[in-house]
């Protein structure tokens, strides 16, 4: 019993001292390799010592150690979709460019072809009015007038710049130092810039003010002095671009190319200022359309170029070949330029490359609804605000370096610039159709075919009853290609002005309206709120959105 009694309290100081092994801490740091399972318990300790690390097991491990890329499977799918995406970006963005190239090419004929016929008609409907009378109270119809005035200003301007004497300032800029041409042809850029944007405001207020309608209070200086500020901002604007052409003259005859290539390196100096911005949908469509209207411009200007060269050689068809290789790297750069730019800024913005079909659909709404039956403006006109292309200056300069380049002197000269003439029309009539074949299609694809038939935005103060507006609904129906093709190929109609003349403000809606109608109201002020936030590009033209440019 006494040894019973003994051994318990002994047995007892086993189970003690076993636990206390069992929970005593690890020994020093010279076992390794000490690990536990995933169920808690722990294998048998394997002894290593800092010797078994040799530098053979560190390589073997080093050779021999694996990975899985599919635990991070959207991490690299997505680095793929951007890698797929910037290939895109080049066949994508030069669609884009091809469409825009030939609406800008459509605005341009139009003042060469279509523009002197509207003029010439819009005469001899004026010298004829004591035989016909007076329609809707009216000279001329608004469109016809605003004809009129842009022939009278090409007409002024042109003569105008035969006051310029082209070789004089050649050789005054030919004598400059090569740095000063550089930051001449900088200056220059800009300053065309903030001339198209003040331009077109310049040339809509002149034709707002010659057509507004009579019977409402007058709140302008008058149609003369908006005449002549357009004239003599069209004849800047002129000489402007006559500079620039002039700059790109010297550097296409200078003997080492060096001012050329300090031009050309310029175009990659844009991509830093523009890649590492960030971007949304609105800007990247506005860069585009500069983007589209500088290449334009830039091909009238290799133009005139090629113009004034060849008439100092005589025409010798030898030396368009020497001009050949600086005309493709002038254009080659371009190009490289703008699929650059484009390329990173959509990799960097997370933009897809389906944008440029937004862009391009865009586009054509532009061009078949300037041909609609409630058209509110002219197509060229239409292009100028959407692009910052306004054809006007650059018309009136390739005008005067065509004449002062060309002599035109006998029976049979004249006849081939008749013929000529013809075919810019034929030219013309057929991008027209094509244009207008190819928007349809592309409105089709985008599903724009039922904003075609919606009214112009006017100024609305209040609610619209509901009635109504599913009476509109049901009268307008689900547009067919036969309606487009119907309303696009129809004459304009003028509409019954709607916007009231006193404007009522919010208070005076809130007082009016009912008890029942209050909380619509509200909900539609901030539905309002929320469109302003996200702008359809539709309702974007080219410097609305300037201001608001994220950095």
């Amino acid at each position: 019993m006494a040894d019973d009694a003994a051994a318990a309290p002994k047995g007892e100081d086993d189970k003690d001292g076993g636990k206390k092994a069992a929970g005593a801490s690890p020994r020093p740091a010279e076992t390794l390799g000490f690990y536990e399972r995933s169920d808690g318990s722990r294998p048998e300790v394997k002894k290593r010592t800092l010797s078994d690390l040799s530098l053979l097991r560190f390589i073997s491990a080093e050779l021999t150690r694996g990975y899985f890329l599919e635990h991070n499977e959207a991490k690299y799918k997505e680095r793929r979709e951007r890698v797929y995406t910037c290939l895109r970006i080049p066949r994508e963005l030069e669609k884009l460019m091809i469409f825009g190239f030939f609406l800008c090419l459509d605005a341009f004929l139009y003042v060469f072809t279509l523009l002197p016929l509207r003029v010439l008609l819009a005469v001899i409907k004026f010298i004829t009015l004591p035989c016909c009378g007076l329609s809707n109270g009216r000279l001329l119809q608004p469109a016809q007038v605003c004809d009129v005035l842009k022939g009278v200003i090409m007409i002024i301007c042109y003569f105008m710049m035969h006051y310029v004497d082209y070789s004089m300032m050649y050789h005054l800029i030919r004598g400059q130092s090569v740095i000063k041409l550089y930051i001449i042809y900088n200056m220059l850029e800009v300053a065309d810039r903030l001339f198209s944007s003040f331009g077109q405001d310049i040339l809509d207020a002149l034709y707002w003010t010659a057509t507004e309608p009579k019977e409402r209070k007058r709140a302008h200086i008058g149609v003369i002095p908006h005449f002549f500020m357009a004239v003599l901002y069209v004849f800047l604007h002129a000489i402007l671009i006559l500079v620039q052409a002039t700059t790109l003259n010297v550097a296409f005859n200078s003997h080492n190319k060096s001012l050329l290539t300090i031009m050309m390196s310029n175009n990659f100096v844009e991509i830093k200022g523009s890649v590492f911005k960030k971007f949304e949908k609105n800007n990247l469509f506005q860069m585009s359309n500069s983007d589209i209207k500088e290449r334009f411009t830039n091909y009238v200007l290799l133009l005139i170029v090629c113009l004034r060269n060849m008439e100092q050689f005589s025409w010798n068809p030898d030396h368009l070949w020497v001009l050949f290789p600086d005309v493709c790297m002038v254009i080659a750069s371009e190009i490289a330029v703008d699929v650059v730019k484009h390329a990173f800024i959509t990799k960097f913005n997370d933009i897809t490359a389906d944008v440029y079909s937004e862009y391009r659909a865009s586009l054509a709404f532009e061009l078949v609804s300037s041909r609609q039956k409630n058209a509110y403006t002219d197509y060229s006109d239409s292009v100028s605000r959407r692009m910052g292309f306004i054809p006007l200056p650059l018309a009136v300069l390739l005008i005067r370096v065509v004449t002062s380049s060309i002599k035109v002197q006998g029976v049979l000269a004249y006849t081939c610039v008749v013929l000529f003439y013809f075919g810019l029309i034929t030219l013309k009539v057929l991008n027209s159709i094509v244009l207008l074949g190819k928007s349809c299609q592309y409105i089709k694809d985008a599903k724009m075919d039922e904003k075609l038939f919606q009214p112009p935005a006017t100024t609305m103060q209040g609610k619209t009853p509901k009635k109504t507006q599913s009476a509109s609904k049901t009268s307008q129906g689900t547009p067919t290609e036969e309606t487009v093709c119907a309303s696009v190929t129809s004459q304009p109609m003028r509409q019954a002005s709607t916007t009231p003349l006193l404007v009522e403000s919010n208070s005076d809606q809130l007082l009016t309206t009912p008890d029942g109608e209050e909380k619509d109201l509200t909900q539609e002020n901030s539905e309002l709120k929320h469109r302003s936030a996200n702008k359809d590009l539709l309702d974007i033209d080219r410097f609305t959105i300037c201001g608001n440019r994220i950095d």
